[in-house]
């Protein structure tokens, strides 16, 4: 991918946030910082300005909403993709009024990834 696109990874299960990584680098991305929770999302976001975050929604202390809504005050045209495995439709409703970028759902696998940043980015893997 030319140029690098670049992203960071934000999940309160560190084994999630490191094959999610490995699966966004072996796709061509840049991982540029893990996080996992809320305020590590704002601060990593703030350090390195990702082309791209990957964010769970349920975090404990700070979670994804507040993540998103902290993000959107730094840059309301950050693109937020959330990873989840909450399916409730309060869930999906409450994310689409914050304008989430796309929703990918755990368990999450290589093509859907793909899939997702094709259709959003027009990313060729």
């Amino acid at each position: 991918l030319n140029p690098m696109i670049t992203c960071i990874v934000i999940d309160d299960d560190a084994n999630t946030t490191k094959v999610f990584s490995d699966i966004l680098e072996l796709i061509g991305l840049h991982v540029v910082g893990k996080g996992y929770d809320g305020h590590d999302a704002v601060s990593l976001y703030e350090k390195h300005r990702p082309d791209v975050v990957f964010i769970d929604v349920v975090m404990p202390h700070a979670d994804g909403f507040y993540a998103l809504e902290k993000i959107r005050e730094i840059d309301p045209n950050a693109k937020v993709i959330a990873v989840t495995a909450d399916f409730t439709v309060d869930v999906e409703r409450r994310l689409k009024e914050m304008s989430i970028t796309a929703i990918i759902r755990k368990p999450f696998d290589q093509n859907e990834i793909k899939q997702v940043l094709t259709q959003k980015y027009k990313i060729s893997t």
